[in-house]
């Protein structure tokens, strides 16, 4: 759309997402985020016309940042690099919550009230569907 893959590589180690690898990936940073923080700041604009812009220019730029991170070429070796990384940081992620949802049952039985953040648990019960839809159709699949 508006990015092309060769101004940014794949964010390593620093989270998820895009790294400007060259000028223009800075420019179209500067481009993206300067407009719009001037838009938030000055309040002359209603606030539903500041929440649909807001909208509008953070789903723009959604579709454009996976529009890039999909075009991005990745080798076999970075490729198989990134699934590991995917793979560590998706075990950290789901240790660290059951950890904190087993505090909050400790603490519940301490307390003698439920208080558990069911989104947490929601969280890990949509990671085992997707992991098992995941594996049923990956099976069918010749990979």
């Amino acid at each position: 759309m508006f990015g092309k893959p060769q101004w940014f590589r794949r964010r390593k180690y620093g989270g998820w997402g895009l790294a400007p690898a060259t000028w223009q990936g800075w420019v179209y940073i500067g481009i993206f985020l300067i407009p719009f923080a001037i838009f938030q700041v000055f309040p002359i604009w209603s606030d539903s016309l500041r929440i649909g812009v807001t909208i509008g220019w953070i789903t723009l730029l959604i579709i454009d940042v996976l529009h890039i991170m999909m075009s991005l070429n990745n080798d076999e070796r970075e490729t198989k690099i990134e699934a590991f990384a995917e793979r560590n940081a998706a075990w950290a992620m789901v240790g660290t919550i059951v950890v904190g949802i087993l505090y909050q049952i400790i603490k519940s039985g301490f307390s003698k009230t439920i208080e558990i953040d069911w989104f947490l648990v929601a969280t890990l019960f949509v990671g085992v569907v997707v992991k098992a839809i995941s594996n049923i159709v990956y099976d069918r699949k010749s990979l």
